[in-house]
């Protein structure tokens, strides 16, 4: 094999890697705000995808990317690397970008763009919408510069941090008053005078020292924490709980409860508020469906108990992990696409079955009487040539015979037919209840199948690679 070919092949091998490797976020709005579009890899025209000149911030998740103006990499391009670009405006790329691919993550390039924000964080910040982590939860694990894209501003009464160091702040981009969160729990946000107050957050340098600290939260995170679910198979509203909730009234979600998992401790789910009525352990795991259990929308109330502990009301054991199903991630974005086709499939026949008295013949039971018709068909005789004179007494004797034999052939013979008794009769029903729903789906010109349990609209939404979600 010659040099050229095998540094062509060598070259593609690295592309490939780095592809493999490699992840860009573009939003539509700076400060990462409204719709996003997310690749693993390379784009010839965002056309195709309805985000052509429309990125106006970026998140580089892994890799290095060159990004371009125009369609198939024409036009004038920048490479970006790993990290936050809150702006594309400073490269004069903002509302121009229409292509993009992997680059080489260990070349230098001339068109190497800005350096970027913070690096991708690996942290985490749980936003609630009351105080003590109850009601709506937003979560972030990036940069977000304005809340009110995902219907979160100025809503959070209370914040987990979960890793990281957060500066959380008043105004939309990271404006007016910003306090930094370390990592503990926050139960509630009027002491530092931000309740309802967040507009925007990013993460922080966690080795920096900053003056607009927060004082030190509690020490440490929710031990457990459980998400409930309206529909079965973990579907629809959800209700998120890390501390005892003692009646579910005070959050909308009283006796809705359908689905459940329990992402970390064990919890006490109860009938009614305050923990009474009859209650049951969950322990970590998924519980696609409360029916079994006897408490589909029957939940009022929840408290976290010793995951040591031994419980005789403890439920079966669930699920052995999570299984969200078709269950919208955090923070994922989704889009309507066209359904193509539904077809309902029927549910296995039904058998239909009855009982009925049946009559039954008895095939002659009891036979013929052949004395009596021996001495019948005598005396008919008999009786027959007393009749007549001539040809005429022949015939009369021969019918009287016939007619003798009939009659006492008969004599004493039971009846030809009896009542039987009861007779099961079956028959199959084709069943008039679909089992489920054969659903075809267009994105991005491929056609996808999925098999629903109830009859899809006009639209199904999926995510950015085509997997449905509700």
């Amino acid at each position: 094999m010659n040099w050229k070919l095998k540094s062509a092949l060598a070259v593609s091998t690295l592309l490939l890697a780095a592809q493999a490797a490699a992840q860009v976020t573009f939003y539509e709005n700076e400060s990462y705000g409204g719709r996003s579009f997310t690749t693993d890899r390379e784009v010839g025209d965002l056309n195709r995808f309805g985000f052509n000149n429309r990125a106006s911030s970026l998140v580089v998740n892994q890799g290095r990317w060159e990004v371009c103006e125009n369609a198939g990499y024409a036009g004038r391009c920048m490479v970006v690397s790993r990290g936050n670009y809150e702006s594309l405006s400073g490269m004069g790329m903002s509302g121009r970008i229409s292509s993009m691919r992997p680059a080489d993550p260990n070349q230098r390039f001339d068109n190497d763009g800005s350096v970027p924000v913070v690096t991708q964080p690996s942290g985490q910040i749980t936003f609630y919408e009351n105080e003590g982590f109850g009601g709506r939860t937003f979560v972030a694990d990036r940069a977000i510069g304005n809340f009110g894209a995902f219907g979160f501003n100025d809503r959070a009464s209370s914040v987990a941090v979960n890793q990281g160091r957060w500066e959380v702040c008043e105004n939309a981009g990271f404006g007016g008053r910003c306090v930094v969160l370390r990592r503990g729990n926050y139960d509630s946000l009027q002491r530092m005078g931000l309740n309802d107050r967040i507009s925007s957050v990013r993460p922080v340098d966690p080795n920096r020292r900053y003056p607009n600290e927060a004082p030190a939260p509690l020490a440490s995170i929710p031990a457990g924490q459980i998400t409930f679910y309206e529909g079965e198979g973990f579907r629809g509203r959800t209700f998120i709980a890390n501390r005892e909730v003692v009646n579910f009234g005070g959050f909308g979600f009283n006796d809705r409860a359908s689905s459940v998992v329990v992402d970390q401790g064990r919890w006490e789910v109860c009938e009614n508020a305050r923990f009474g009525g009859r209650c049951v352990i969950l322990r970590r795991g998924s519980y696609e469906s409360l029916a079994g259990m006897g408490l589909n929308d029957r939940i009022s109330s929840v408290r976290p108990v010793d995951p040591y502990g031994r419980f005789n009301n403890e439920a079966p054991a669930p699920m052995a992990s999570p299984n969200y199903n078709y269950r919208r991630r955090v923070n994922e974005s989704v889009f309507n696409v066209p359904v193509t086709s539904v077809h309902a499939v029927m549910g296995p026949p039904n058998e239909r079955c009855w009982m009925e008295r049946q009559q039954v013949s008895d095939g002659g039971q009891g036979g013929l009487n052949v004395p009596g018709a021996v001495i019948g068909a005598i005396i008919g005789g008999v009786l027959g040539h007393q009749v007549g004179g001539g040809r005429g007494k022949d015939i009369a004797t021969v019918g009287g015979a016939v007619a003798g034999g009939a009659v006492g052939a008969n004599v004493g013979r039971t009846t030809g037919v009896i009542q039987g008794g009861e007779v099961r009769r079956c028959e199959n029903i084709d069943s008039s209840i679909p089992a489920y729903w054969d659903v075809t789906y267009d994105f991005r010109g491929t056609a996808h199948r999925i098999q629903m349990s109830t009859a899809p609209g006009a639209t199904i939404a999926v995510n950015g690679d085509g997997e449905p979600r509700q």
